[in-house]
C-alpha cells in the first residue's frame, strides 16, 4: 500500500468508524456468537499472496464488528464505562502515524515533554497537591501508565524495594520513618534533580546500588480492602508479597478505615510480618466505595508504609468541584492513579499516575545501558524510569486533543449528565417494591437486586445477557448478590434507562414465575 492507497483506504476507514457509531443502536450490545465461531470464517493459514485491500475491507464487519462487544452501544451497562470520542481517535491515528517508541527524551522529545503537560494537566484538573506536579520543584512527577493494574504493580514493586532498604538498614518500623536521619541520608543522592526532571549523575549510580534482597519478601504484608478490584490481588501475585484483604461493612458504605488498618498492622507485626504497601481504592468495582484516604494516610507515612489510591473509575469525577471530596488526603500518598480512559472521553489506554517522589521509585526501576544514554539525560525526563516496559505509547496526543476539543467545562457536563442518568434509574428501582438498593448509589453506578435470596437476582441477570437487549454484570459484598448498572456510553438517555427498566421488569416476570 502507497501514501496514495493509504489516502484513500484511510478515508473510507473514517467513514466505517463514522457509520458505526452513526447506527450502533441498531446492533446489540451483545454479540450472538460462541467460543471457537471464528474458525467458521477464516482459513486455518495465512494466505501465500497478498489480498486486496478490498477483499480485507469485505470481512471487516463478519469477522470482528458483528462478534464485537459494543461497549459504547447505548444498553451496555456492564462493568464501568471505557470512554471514546472522535477527538480521541484522531490523535491514536497520529500516534500511529508518528509511530514513536518514547522511551528516552531523545527518542522522542514531544512525547515525553507533552506528557509531562497534560499529567499536570490532568493532576490540576482534579485538585491534586502541587507536591505531585512535574513543574513543582519537589521530586514528585507524573507519567500515562497504560492501565490501573499496571500503576498499582508499579508501586507495590516500588513499596516493596523500600521496605527492604529500610529493613536491611535497621529502621524501626515504628519509628517516625520520614524524620529519621537513616532515610534522609538514603535519599540525599536522589533527589529530583535526576533524569525525571533536571537531574544529576549521582541519582543514576545511587538507583545502580539498589537490588532488594528477596529473602526478606516472605515476611512482607501488603493490604486492601475486601473490595478492591482483582488486579491488586494479582500485583501482590506477581510480587510474591503476602495481601491481606481487610473487612469492609455495609454500614460504612464498604468503606476502608484508618483503625481497621492500624489494628491489622498491630496483629502482623506481633506475627513477625513486615507491613510494607496499602491500596485505597476510590470507585470500588463492586459498589463505587470510596475508602478513607485520609485516616489511612494518617497511619500510613508516619510508618513509612506505602500508600497508593487505586481512583481508576471514580478519580475522574473529581474534575467537578462537587466530586471533589475524592481527592481528599491525598496530600499524605505515596502514589495515585485514576484511568482518563474511563470517563474522560480519551480512549484505552490512558492510566495516568503521580508519585509524591518520583526519584525514590526511579531508583528501583533505573536500569541504563549504554544504548539508552544521550547527552540530556541528566536535564530530562526519561519516562522508562517509572514503567515495567522499555517501549511506550503516544498517549498524551489524545489526551491533548481531547481536553483542548471539550474544555474542562465540557467534560463537567459529561461526568455530570452520566451521574444524572444512574440517579434516574435508581429512582425506578426505589419505586418497585421487588427490588431494594444494597449499597449507596454513587456517581453512575447503581447496584440493585431481587429481594430475597441470592438465587433469584441470580436468575434475573441470566435471563438479561441471554436477551441480549441490554447487557449487566454482577458483583457481591460480603455474600450479597447484586446487579450492577454503569452508565457506560455517551450516547445513553433518559428514554434507554427507561427501556433498560422495562426490560429488568418484564424478565422479573419471568423469575417470579419460574419460583412460583
Amino acid at each position: 500500500m502507497d501514501s496514495q492507497e493509504f489516502r484513500k483506504h484511510g478515508k473510507e476507514m473514517i467513514d466505517f468508524v463514522a457509520d458505526y457509531w452513526d447506527t450502533i443502536r441498531e446492533r446489540q450490545p451483545l454479540p450472538d456468537v460462541q467460543p471457537g465461531y471464528i474458525w467458521n470464517l477464516m482459513p486455518n493459514e495465512a494466505p501465500k499472496e497478498k489480498e486486496t485491500w478490498e477483499a480485507i475491507f469485505g470481512d471487516l464487519n463478519k469477522v470482528v464488528v458483528d462478534a464485537n462487544t459494543h461497549w459504547h452501544h447505548p444498553h451496555f451497562f456492564a462493568y464501568y464505562p471505557t470512554a471514546n470520542s472522535y477527538p480521541a481517535i484522531l490523535g491514536d491515528i497520529l500516534s500511529a502515524g508518528l509511530a514513536p517508541i518514547g522511551f528516552t527524551w531523545k527518542s522522542s522529545p514531544s512525547c515525553t515533554e507533552l506528557e509531562l503537560v497534560i499529567t499536570d494537566w490532568f493532576a490540576k484538573m482534579i485538585g491534586l497537591p502541587s507536591m505531585f506536579l512535574n513543574q513543582d520543584p519537589g521530586p514528585g512527577a507524573g507519567i500515562i501508565q497504560c492501565t490501573a493494574s499496571d500503576s498499582t504493580l508499579v508501586a507495590l514493586l516500588a513499596a516493596r524495594a523500600r521496605a527492604v532498604k529500610l529493613h536491611s538498614q535497621g529502621q524501626s518500623w515504628m519509628g517516625k520513618l520520614w524524620k529519621s536521619d537513616i532515610v534522609n541520608k538514603s535519599w540525599q543522592l536522589i533527589q529530583k534533580h535526576s533524569s525525571i526532571s533536571n537531574g544529576s549523575q549521582a541519582a543514576h549510580d545511587s538507583a545502580k546500588m539498589i537490588n532488594p534482597d528477596s529473602s526478606l519478601f516472605p515476611r512482607l504484608v501488603a493490604y486492601c480492602s475486601d473490595q478492591a478490584h482483582s488486579s491488586v490481588d494479582k500485583a501482590a501475585l506477581l510480587a510474591g508479597v503476602k495481601m491481606r484483604k481487610l473487612q469492609t461493612s455495609r454500614g460504612s458504605n464498604y468503606s476502608l478505615k484508618g483503625e481497621t488498618l492500624a489494628a491489622a498492622i498491630k496483629e502482623d507485626r506481633a506475627q513477625g510480618l513486615i507491613p510494607f504497601y496499602v491500596v485505597a481504592t476510590v470507585g470500588t468495582t463492586p459498589t463505587c466505595a470510596v475508602d478513607d484516604v485520609a485516616s489511612l494516610g494518617k497511619i500510613c507515612q508516619p510508618e513509612g508504609i506505602w500508600l497508593h489510591v487505586d481512583a481508576a473509575y471514580a478519580g475522574s469525577a473529581a474534575v467537578c468541584p462537587e466530586y471533589r471530596y475524592l481527592t481528599a488526603g491525598t496530600e499524605l500518598v505515596d502514589s495515585f492513579n485514576f484511568n482518563a480512559h474511563k470517563w474522560l472521553l480519551v480512549n484505552f489506554d490512558c492510566s495516568p499516575m503521580w508519585f509524591r517522589d518520583a526519584t525514590e521509585a526511579e531508583a528501583y526501576f533505573s536500569v541504563d545501558p549504554l544504548y539508552l544514554k544521550h547527552e540530556h539525560q541528566n536535564t530530562a525526563a526519561d519516562y522508562r524510569h517509572l514503567q515495567i516496559g522499555l517501549g511506550r505509547r503516544f498517549r498524551s496526543l489524545k489526551a491533548w486533543f481531547v481536553i483542548r476539543s471539550m474544555g474542562i467545562s465540557g467534560l463537567q457536563t459529561h461526568i455530570r449528565s452520566m451521574c444524572v442518568l444512574a440517579q434516574r434509574f435508581a429512582d425506578l428501582v426505589a419505586a418497585d417494591s421487588r427490588f431494594e438498593i444494597p449499597a449507596p448509589v454513587h456517581l453512575g453506578l447503581v447496584c440493585f437486586r431481587l429481594k430475597g435470596e441470592n438465587a433469584a437476582s441470580e436468575k434475573l441477570l441470566k435471563l438479561i445477557n441471554e436477551d441480549r437487549r441490554i447487557h449487566l454484570v454482577p458483583a457481591k459484598a460480603h455474600d450479597i448478590y447484586f446487579l450492577r448498572l454503569a452508565i457506560c456510553s455517551t450516547k445513553t438517555t433518559s428514554d434507554d434507562i427507561l427501556f433498560a427498566w422495562k426490560v429488568i421488569c418484564e424478565l422479573t416476570e419471568r423469575v417470579h414465575e419460574d419460583i412460583i
